[in-house]
């Protein structure tokens, strides 16, 4: 197959990719703020996308590591990125189908070590960068977030015990505000760069940039773009979830949830660490539920997240892998894939009308069933 073509398929795949990424994880940002009622859904996404868009142009250091770092550009082909990325964009799709917050950056990963390792064999991934960039920060940051998120909320119910309750409301009601567009704002400097690195490794195994390059401005600009239509549309069955089915979420959790994501997300941006969003903003808000004496936490919840980010990266992989060896049998095999992704894509598309979600309901769930009380969790001061 030409190498033009398949650069033009592999990136118009990316920035699909990229829409899913926005969707699946627009719930990140928005979902405490949605809950609450600190903003209204439709105004809540379209915040998020625009500043998606703008998060996109704030660094590029979490693109240099994935077009640098995770697999030997030299040992692989754009065919490669490309099945590598119908692994990734499968496992969103059904993540999403089942309103699972699993990581869009570990589908991406699973994805592309999977496609490298049925293709070039294990050489070709760096398993040093894996552990440390990928592994380790996936274990680390919804921990990491979960404990800070857990002391802010004890802080904060401490802080304004004495205050007038309507008046408190309406502070932290303003400051998720915020705290969620600084959520948003974060996930496009974080997740954005994603596309841009796999855009970009994909460049350059085709010649056309150097390697250890930095993402050209129209990666960057048509990254920033798809993540934030894929935000705008919003990822409604993950708002769900992470709105009204892990805890009873009050407006002082919901500013301290996003404001420990927000911290956490901006930090590992700087120092390029490719981290789950989804990851962290759900730790921090199980961390703000446990935070608030007799919270009502929902740790079976916790429970199917943890088995659904434990099998994402090797799921992604096998299907990763599975569509690299089809396609390497040529442009017949490309086409096999693409076909093949397309319509399961569309069935899974059409499993969701059975029982749409949308900005006019997705708030609308039944009454979570009680929890026992040795389950609840938090202190609040009295």
């Amino acid at each position: 197959m030409d190498v033009l073509v398949i650069v033009v398929v592999v990136v118009v795949t990316a920035l699909v990719f990229d829409f899913t990424n926005g969707f699946h994880d627009t719930a990140n940002a928005m979902a405490t703020s949605i809950a609450t009622g600190a903003l209204r859904p439709k105004a809540a996404v379209t915040i998020a996308g625009l500043l998606n868009l703008a998060g996109a142009f704030l660094s590029v250091e979490v693109a240099k590591t994935i077009s640098g770092g995770i697999v030997a550009e030299a040992l692989i082909t754009p065919v490669v990125i490309f099945a590598g990325l119908v692994g990734a964009i499968l496992w969103n799709l059904l993540t999403w189908l089942l309103g699972l917050p699993s990581s869009s950056s570990h589908a991406l990963f699973g994805g592309l070590i999977g496609a490298t390792l049925m293709a070039a064999g294990p050489n070709a991934v760096n398993g040093t960068a894996v552990l440390g960039k990928v592994v380790l920060p996936a274990v680390v940051s919804p921990l990491l977030a979960g404990l800070v998120a857990v002391t802010a909320t004890f802080v904060a119910y401490r802080i304004t015990a004495r205050a007038d309750a309507g008046t408190a409301h309406r502070g932290f009601r303003i400051g998720q505000v915020v705290s969620a567009s600084t959520v948003a704002l974060a996930h496009g400097t974080n997740d954005a760069q994603k596309t841009m690195g796999v855009i970009t490794l994909t460049l350059i195994t085709a010649g056309a940039l150097a390697p250890g390059s930095a993402p050209p401005f129209w990666v960057v600009a048509s990254a920033g773009l798809a993540i934030a239509l894929g935000t705008y549309v919003g990822g409604w069955r993950i708002i769900r979830t992470l709105g009204r089915r892990i805890s009873d979420i009050q407006t002082t959790q919901g500013f301290t949830a996003e404001t420990t994501s927000a911290t956490v997300i901006l930090a590992s941006s700087h120092l390029g660490l490719p981290i789950s969003t989804t990851q962290v903003c759900t730790g921090a808000i199980f961390g703000a539920g446990a935070g608030r004496r007799l919270a009502t936490v929902h740790w079976s919840v916790a429970g199917r997240m943890a088995l659904a980010w434990a099998v994402t990266l090797p799921a992604a992989a096998v299907v990763g892998a599975a569509a690299s060896w089809t396609a390497a049998s040529g442009p017949f095999g490309v086409v096999v894939v693409a076909v093949g992704g397309l319509a399961l894509a569309a069935g899974m598309y059409a499993a969701s009308r059975r029982n749409p979600v949308n900005a006019l309901n997705v708030n609308d769930v039944p009454t979570l069933p009680p929890v026992p009380a040795a389950t609840r969790s938090g202190q609040e001061a009295a």
